[in-house]
């Protein structure tokens, strides 16, 4: 690192000439320059920060035990990018990724440390989220995520049949618990029933239950999920492997609002909402004469899609960042972050499986990386021949906003006015970051769309 003397102003011009948030602190961790960028990113001022702790300024998420500073000043050398957060004057977070190096005096003895940081997306609490009706253990905080915590809130306020679709490990259930415990019906039981998982004979018993001497081993009573979330919601997951016969008597039941159990002659009044999930084209099997007409339209009052993880790649600093921490909390080693290039990888992958395959996969990252930051040597071998585009390979800010862009088009549906409406960009803007970055625009520039 250079050595920038006891010169404060010029350390200061030097650094507000940079574009990147930068700050130096000395051998006590005190904040002794603190740039433009970095107070425009986090909300402190110069004035307000000099002389401080920085981490008590910053809050980073690794600033206990794995501080990019800390590192440094203990090498002596640079420490690589990383992904992790920072907290800002009003509590939010900022997810952002650093490099960090020593600083020497002209005799080129250690007198301190810079750190720059770069902001990859700006993002709210969890706590925040859930404020705004947010689902408990669903993290995201891209736009569509956000018409799903609107749409979640207004089916919770409603006692109507809802249709959850959404890919396998997208978080289908965490968005029936939410509905559930958002409702009136929350002081009440919450039942999930797995119906791709049973046989059609032991589902029915398991729905409506028996009486004693109903069939060979019933011995006595056993009241079915139905009665047990009497008063409460019935989560039906799979919905779409029921077979025909019991289509017909889930039909019933949503009709006339009463079981009748198995070996029983007198029927059940149940108070039930139903919830159901499939990852299917309900609607498809329905036309291939697979699923009732009659069932479907009524269970699909409301329809409500969670969306795969290739459509809300911007959510993904913010997953790993919350993985991370779960893994975390279970070992006795610390994992900092990601590098920018296992960012890149990241970013670069389609999720067939999802939100539960990401944090596999940093569950098995984090098996072979025992601490500091995830490399992609540590990443399963599938991704091992995954290659991000060539502009985000050791960029994960470049990365990201590639994903972001990515996104939006989609969402969009190819309409670049549009997403660049949503982006919060001029579309001119769109264009030269996407020919920056690799990805090819649809000749629709939107400006004939009905979305312009």
């Amino acid at each position: 690192m250079a050595d920038f003397g006891d010169d404060h102003r010029s350390v200061d011009s030097l650094l507000d000439s940079l574009p990147d948030g930068a700050f130096t602190v000395d051998r006590e961790w005190r904040i002794t320059a603190f740039n433009k960028a970095a107070e425009r990113i986090t909300g402190l001022s110069r004035a307000e920060v000099v002389g401080r702790p920085c981490h008590d300024v910053l809050q980073s998420s690794i600033c206990r035990d794995g501080c990019g500073i800390r590192r440094a000043l203990a090498s002596g050398d640079s420490v690589m990018l990383r992904s992790l957060t920072i907290a800002t004057r009003d509590g939010t977070r900022v997810p952002i990724c650093i490099s960090a190096g020593v600083v020497r005096d002209q005799g080129g003895e250690v007198v301190g440390a810079i750190e720059t940081f770069r902001e990859l997306a700006r993002i709210e609490t969890i706590d925040e989220l859930r404020a705004q009706q947010a689902i408990p253990g669903f993290v995201g905080s891209s736009p569509i995520i956000a018409q799903l915590f609107h749409l979640v809130g207004l089916v919770a306020a409603t006692d109507s049949t809802a249709l959850i679709e959404g890919e396998s490990g997208t978080g289908k259930e965490l968005v029936a618990h939410a509905i559930h415990q958002l409702s009136h019906r929350a002081t009440r039981p919450l039942v999930a029933v797995d119906c791709g998982a049973l046989p059609d004979t032991l589902l029915e018993s398991e729905l409506f239950g028996h009486r004693a001497g109903s069939f060979t081993d019933a011995r006595r009573d056993k009241p079915g999920r139905f009665e047990v979330a009497d008063g409460g919601t019935l989560f039906l997951d799979e919905i779409g492997e029921v077979s025909p016969a019991l289509q017909l008597r889930l039909l019933r039941v949503l009709q006339e609002r009463e079981i009748e159990p198995l070996g029983s002659t007198k029927p059940v009044r149940v108070d039930v909402r139903i919830l159901a999930a499939t990852n299917r084209d309900l609607y498809q099997r329905v036309e291939q004469g697979f699923f009732r007409r009659d069932l479907f339209y009524r269970l699909n009052v409301v329809t409500i899609t969670v969306p795969p993880l290739r459509e809300r790649l911007e959510d993904l600093p913010l997953l790993i960042d919350a993985f991370l921490h779960k893994l975390n909390e279970k070992r006795t080693r610390r994992i900092d972050g990601v590098s920018p290039e296992v960012m890149a990888i990241l970013l670069a992958h389609d999720y067939p499986g999802n939100v539960r395959e990401l944090h596999n996969i940093l569950e098995h990252a984090a098996i072979f990386c025992t601490e500091g930051v995830i490399l992609p040597r540590h990443l399963p071998h599938r991704l091992a021949h995954v290659q991000p585009p060539a502009a985000t390979q050791v960029d994960p800010v470049s990365a990201l906003q590639r994903s972001l862009i990515v996104s939006a088009l989609g969402r969009n549906h190819g309409n670049r006015r549009a997403a660049a409406r949503e982006l919060g960009i001029h579309p001119t803007t769109l264009w030269r970051r996407a020919q920056r970055l690799g990805i090819a625009l649809p000749e629709e520039d939107g400006r004939s769309s009905s979305g312009s």
